[in-house]
């Protein structure tokens, strides 16, 4: 043990551990949740290498939704209807598991419906949507007992905009407020929480498992990575992909009527309202190779094609409303969009690859796993 740590430090901290869990994301956190739902007295500590949540968990729009009609129906084209249905399910019951943990009011809740923006310039992609539409709604009907997908007719003085397609059931919340609630959950139940400390490496030994940081080294019975995008560190053959999400938030915007979550071009662009302002990510289709990274940053070839969307469709006109911030949050993709849920070594468990869906998978994927390693 590191001389730096005091006895104290050592005994409440590191000293017969349950459960290390790497990564206080929304993963992370709900995982610790339900661990300490069924082991009451598992000790248990998680682990950050970040003062917040490393990657995306704070990071990302607060988009409470399972896809885009564009987004289904490309994933149909790419692993088929049964696999996109099963990826649907997981967020949607996802999503059930976190108002199982949180009160919708506490995070801020609204179900204002979603909204898939068409331009000129995705006349194909329209016409496809509009010629498959009754396909997909047939799709989810079973699974929702209502129809998903409609032709809206809401005004929201977009420029640009040749049609919009509804979600009635998609909605936003306030990823701060989640983030907090869900910290302050697991606070309650008795779970510990470490940040800035960086787990460089870990070795199962059959009956635990030895964890080092740059502080120390230490062990615990059981070890769950839930680092997403980062996951590459411990698990390099898995198809792990990072990606960069840039974002940009305007200042207040006097008698803004644009409500709801909003899509467009299969997902790869994104806005919404928030407190009066217009929050608005993506763009990362117009630079793949520099924005699969793990680096956080912006760069000036996102910002100006996200601000030309703000200014020709979300804003039409209005240059003179400013930036009032910007900032990025690393996802995890691969070649395959459903999540990497599954055990390593004995006592080694992971949660990665959530594919942007952070808000929607995670809580699913964080009872997956508190199930997986029991003690």
């Amino acid at each position: 043990m590191n001389q730096m740590l005091s006895y104290w430090e050592e005994k409440s901290w590191f000293s017969e551990l349950d459960y290390v869990i790497v990564g206080s994301g929304i993963v992370g956190i709900t995982t610790a949740i339900f661990l300490k739902r069924k082991y009451t007295d598992a000790k248990i500590l998680v682990l950050d290498k970040g003062i917040f949540p490393e990657g995306a968990s704070t990071k990302n729009a607060g988009f409470a939704c399972f896809g885009s009609l564009s987004e289904l129906l490309s994933d149909i084209e790419n692993m088929g209807e049964e696999n996109t249905l099963n990826l649907v399910k997981m967020r949607w019951n996802g999503l059930q598991h976190l108002f199982s943990i949180t009160e919708k009011h506490t995070i801020d809740y609204q179900q204002n419906g979603g909204f898939e923006v068409f331009r000129a310039e995705d006349f194909s992609l329209q016409q496809k949507c509009l010629e498959h539409i009754d396909k997909v709604n047939e799709m989810l009907f079973p699974y929702f007992q209502s129809t998903v997908f409609r032709i809206s007719d809401a005004d929201f003085g977009l420029g640009d905009c040749s049609l919009m397609i509804e979600n009635p059931l998609e909605a936003q919340l306030d990823t701060g407020k989640m983030m907090m609630t869900l910290m302050q959950k697991a606070q309650q139940l008795g779970v510990i929480f470490l940040f800035s400390t960086e787990v460089q490496s870990y070795v199962d030994e059959e009956d635990h498992v030895r964890i080092q940081t740059q502080y120390n080294e230490f062990q615990a019975k059981k070890c769950i990575l839930a680092t997403n995008a980062f996951a590459k560190n411990f698990l390099p053959n898995e198809d792990i992909q990072p990606a960069r999400a840039q974002v940009l938030l305007t200042e207040k915007i006097p008698n803004l009527s644009l409500k709801g979550t909003f899509h467009m071009d299969e997902g790869y662009y994104y806005f919404r309202n928030i407190h009066g302002r217009i929050l608005l990510g993506g763009a990362r289709n117009s630079d793949f190779k520099n924005e699969n990274t793990t680096e956080f940053g912006i760069t000036d070839s996102i910002q100006k094609q996200l601000e030309d969307v703000l200014y020709s469709v979300i804003l039409p006109n209005q240059t003179h409303i400013k930036i009032e911030r910007r900032w990025s949050g690393i996802m995890a993709l691969g070649n395959e969009k459903l999540p990497i849920v599954k055990s390593v070594s004995q006592n080694v468990a992971c949660g990665i690859r959530l594919g942007g869906m952070g808000i929607a998978l995670g809580t699913n994927i964080g009872k997956k796993l508190s199930e997986m390693l029991p003690l």
